[in-house]
């Protein structure tokens, strides 16, 4: 980022922070991609709360960065090993927040398999969680009782225009790797297993560049919509694998389990919207596939006289060529803002929360006036 988009992101950060402020001390942990615009964020982040630490996502850590944000806070490796053992997690706590009250700002629910113990036996007190992803949010709703109130900003509509360009991103990163190896995407098939935000947005872009697309989701709703869109929809996911061309995973669950690669087309490209450990079972893949190089960033994968090929090795496609949403991403860092602002209380109730409507319209206005670049 050059100096003026520099100051013009911290004067908005600025502006949100002002308009949320921490109710009182607390401190935070910062699980977050971190690209190259994120050390503004972080700042905010800082200035809002007593910031003990920040986790980058490993797949997506711009060196420049994590440079800048290792002179000011702690950054410490991310795993779904550490916070998967509750042990783990409350040693790690202690270590970076002992006896202060905390609030956890999470990007794809890293928190929410040890967080019952975890707010038991953490010395201090979890104030709560802030869930930016719909992957997050499928696991701390999926726990039977919350044990501290998780804000999720992954259904906002001020998270729309970013699933949009992300959805862009993804088609993009795709194509640009099916015509490295002399492919295109008009006349192919694709199957998109996941209709939520980012998956209507990836199968309507997809469409337009002529490509006929099937749907699959477990959600019967999503598919009637699916449907009432204009895409076919397959009843059951080895009819929708089994003739696509190309196959992109946007449930922000698991979308492919082990035994269902060998339902894939001879010949088909599998890319994701999110980390392979999250949307694909790939452990056991070596076990019975024969894996080779393919080009940059694509894996074959061949067993039996059949083959797949695996775009950026499971992990989220879109990062290949910088994952850029412009300025609309920072419509949802300021929501994150906001739900830190609103646990900093301490007076939710455990459960699932989302940011008032009124709260949400402070930040749309805020941003236009630092971002709207109208003149008339």
């Amino acid at each position: 980022m050059n100096n003026l988009a520099v100051r013009r992101l911290r004067a908005y950060f600025a502006d949100v922070t002002s308009h949320f402020p921490a109710d009182q001390p607390t401190a935070s942990l910062l699980v977050t991609h971190l690209l190259p615009e994120r050390p503004a964020f972080v700042e905010a982040v800082a200035h809002t709360s007593n910031l003990r630490a920040v986790l980058p996502k490993p797949k997506s850590i711009s060196a420049d960065a994590l440079e800048v944000i290792r002179n000011t806070v702690p950054c410490d490796p991310l795993s779904r090993e550490i916070f998967d053992n509750p042990t783990e997690a409350v040693k790690y706590l202690e270590m970076r927040a002992a006896g202060l009250p905390l609030v956890l700002l999470d990007i794809g629910g890293y928190f929410a398999s040890s967080l019952s113990e975890v707010c038991e036996r953490f010395s201090g007190r979890i104030l709560g969680v802030v869930e930016d992803t719909e992957n997050g949010y499928q696991r701390y709703a999926g726990l039977d009782k919350l044990p501290c109130p998780v804000i999720s900003v992954a259904r906002s509509p001020l998270k729309d225009p970013e699933d949009y360009l992300v959805g862009q991103s993804v088609v993009f990163s795709a194509e640009a790797l099916l015509r490295a190896r002399g492919g295109i995407l008009v006349g192919r098939r694709a199957a998109v297993v996941g209709f939520g935000k980012l998956g209507s947005s990836i199968a309507r872009l997809l469409h337009a560049k002529g490509v006929q697309v099937t749907v699959y989701d477990t959600d019967p709703v999503r598919s009637t919509q699916a449907l009432s869109r204009g895409f076919s929809v397959a009843a059951h996911l080895d009819a929708a694998l089994g003739s696509a061309d190309l196959v992109l995973c946007a449930t922000g669950a698991r979308s492919l389990k082990h035994a269902d690669f060998a339902s894939l087309k001879d010949g088909a490209y599998v890319a994701t919207v999110t980390s392979a450990e999250d949307e694909l079972e790939i452990d056991r893949l070596p076990e019975t596939y024969d894996l080779t190089p393919a080009g940059d960033h694509i894996t074959r994968y061949a067993s039996s006289g059949r083959s797949f090929y695996l775009c950026n090795n499971g992990n989220a496609v879109n990062f290949l060529h910088g994952a850029s949403v412009g300025p609309f991403i920072f419509l949802v860092q300021a929501e994150i803002l906001a739900g830190l602002s609103a646990l900093s209380r301490g007076d939710l109730a455990p459960g699932l929360h989302e940011i008032p409507a009124k709260d949400r319209a402070t930040i749309a206005s805020t941003w236009l006036q630092h971002f709207n670049d109208r003149t008339s």
